[in-house]
């Protein structure tokens, strides 16, 4: 089985979800948000399903579906739940595609008192996908994040930026060393359409390995 591919933030609001659904449309990968934590929108599992068509064939149900719109150790325990890895590493599905998984937040964001998003990925040997997104203070934020990926030995596959910085993409690769796997353009409407294009634009998953 392949080894999982792991989307994850340089921060909350970043666009995860979206990058999710157009690698998941580029790769003919299946899709999995293990941890919902709010849904008062609908949950990005629903928010996936919607705006993705058949190359997007497997889209698997949520472990965790919390009330609460807060980090998922906050969440869980408003509702007496503990989220540990070994729970996670054990429900993750088995599929002959590609499985990419998105996160919640950031890699450091907590499971519990004692475990984080990153030791997540670390457990199942997951391939990362950093997004990052244009916001005044972006740089500091994604370079800190790929500081902690190459310090603990996490394997990085590269960037997708979301609405497109310019020559800051660049220079966010050049000092981190990771490819720049795609760049989503700034849309007005997100749609089936506009991910189908974004993912015709995605090199092929062997391109990063």
């Amino acid at each position: 089985m392949e080894r999982p591919i792991f989307v994850t933030g340089i921060g909350t609001g970043v666009g995860k979800t979206l990058v999710s659904a157009v690698l998941a449309s580029a790769w003919g990968a299946a899709y999995w948000k293990p941890i919902q934590a709010g849904y008062e929108d609908g949950t990005d599992r629903q928010w996936v399903a919607a705006h993705t068509d058949e190359t997007v064939s497997t889209i698997f149900p949520e472990q965790y579906v919390l009330r609460m719109p807060a980090s998922p150790h906050i969440a869980a325990k408003a509702e007496s739940l503990e989220i540990t890895v070994a729970a996670l590493v054990k429900a993750k599905p088995e599929t002959a595609q590609p499985l990419l998984i998105e996160g919640a937040g950031g890699l450091l964001v907590p499971l519990n008192d004692r475990e984080t998003m990153a030791d997540l990925a670390a457990t199942m040997k997951a391939r990362i996908v950093l997004v990052s997104r244009n916001y005044l203070g972006s740089i500091n934020h994604s370079l800190l994040t790929a500081a902690y990926c190459s310090q603990n030995g996490l394997d990085v596959l590269g960037w997708v930026f979301n609405d497109r910085f310019g020559n800051y993409e660049e220079e966010i690769a050049a000092r981190t060393g990771y490819p720049i796997i795609a760049s989503i353009l700034p849309a007005t409407t997100v749609d089936v359409a506009f991910v189908r294009e974004q993912a015709k634009l995605v090199p092929p998953l062997k391109t990063f390995l």
